[in-house]
């Protein structure tokens, strides 16, 4: 079967891969309608990450049609559309009975798709716990905001939901993720939300979105920025969903002594530390708190997003930049999420299939 594949580090291509066969009766395998490259694929390809297994199939961002399920799936069938979260916990694990979903039995236990185990770039794929992972498709629901919830939208909206009405928020990054922290803190009633970015497509979902304002890190110091909005108490949340990595950092300068929170979202390649600036953070003292936190993933969270969408509550398919049709596309698709221009936010690939 067709599925597009990382052969080697810094390579991957189209290639024959065998089809999935059930490992168990509470599987289901799929194949996808609708896909996505994500940032997280691009780092897989190209970063400097773990060593990954030969001839991963790459993906994590899926909607996607059940084409086989287990004898032991109960509300699951062969044809149902489905939204395939990017997280899939591991949900036979005692773990989750202390609320541990993404780390159940294993670190990153539910970040396996198309990292460790086969992902959803493929005319077929399985995908674990499909009574508790996968989420129908709702009527008036399209395609493409669908696919943005599986990943984008549970992602940031993790970030934003520790907003407290009417918090002083300060978003850095205006990426996919970005913009759903934005979407979210607007929707959990943030006051001003101060977003960071520069890229020309993103700017005026940003605002759509909820933003106050958008400045630029090319033309501003960020910090002194914030601190001056805020009369220098800083943010009360400070939402990290791209930069560099000196991005950490700043984040724990800008945000409020006591009681403010940084949230992290974003993969931070390569070794060495994330530093804490001493000053800033009361040399230890200064009350601030870090997240370092993964979409959540699950059937329940999906299908709370999909209900959002389908009432209006957000449109997080104005993100797609690029459409495709076709899955040799996805090649062209890793490209563009890769150098990542002016006008990319996301892409789709329509499969065919």
């Amino acid at each position: 079967m067709e599925a597009f594949a990382l052969v080697e580090r810094n390579r991957a291509e189209i290639i024959d891969a065998q089809r999935p066969v059930l490992k168990s009766e509470y599987n289901a395998i799929l194949t996808p309608v609708a896909i996505s490259v994500c940032t997280s694929d691009v780092n897989t390809v190209y970063g400097s990450g773990s060593k990954k297994p030969d001839n991963l199939i790459l993906g994590h961002e899926a909607v996607a049609r059940v084409v086989k399920a287990g004898e032991s799936v109960r509300d699951f069938r062969e044809g149902d559309i489905v939204a395939v979260p990017s997280m899939t916990p591991n949900f036979h694990d005692k773990d989750i009975q202390d609320g541990n979903l993404l780390h159940a039995g294993a670190n990153f236990s539910a970040n396996t798709l198309g990292r460790s185990t086969p992902g959803v770039f493929a005319r077929e794929f399985e995908v674990a716990d499909a009574d508790l992972n996968l989420a129908l498709l709702p009527e008036g629901v399209s395609l493409g905001s669908a696919l943005m919830c599986v990943d984008m939208a549970t992602t940031g909206f993790t970030g934003a939901e520790r907003v407290n009405f009417g918090d002083t928020v300060a978003v850095l990054g205006i990426g996919g993720v970005g913009l759903m922290a934005i979407c979210g803190a607007a929707l959990r009633g943030a006051g001003r939300i101060i977003a960071v970015g520069s890229r020309g497509a993103s700017i005026p979902l940003a605002y759509e979105y909820g933003a106050s304002e958008v400045i630029s890190y090319k033309d501003h110091n960020i910090v002194e920025y914030v601190l001056k909005a805020t009369n220098g108490k800083g943010a009360d949340v400070v939402i990290i969903a791209g930069g560099n990595d000196r991005t950490f950092s700043d984040a724990i300068d800008m945000v409020r002594y006591g009681v403010g929170k940084v949230v992290n979202l974003k993969l931070f390649t390569g070794d060495g530390s994330m530093e804490i600036p001493k000053f800033s953070s009361g040399r230890g003292m200064s009350g601030k708190s870090i997240y370092m936190e993964l979409g959540k993933g699950g059937r329940v969270r999906m299908e709370r997003l999909l209900s959002m969408v389908k009432y209006k509550r957000f449109e997080p398919d104005k993100m797609i930049t690029h459409t495709f049709n076709g899955f040799e596309n996805v090649v062209e698709a890793l490209q563009l999420m890769k150098d990542k221009g002016n006008d990319v936010i996301k892409t789709m690939i329509l499969t065919g299939w």
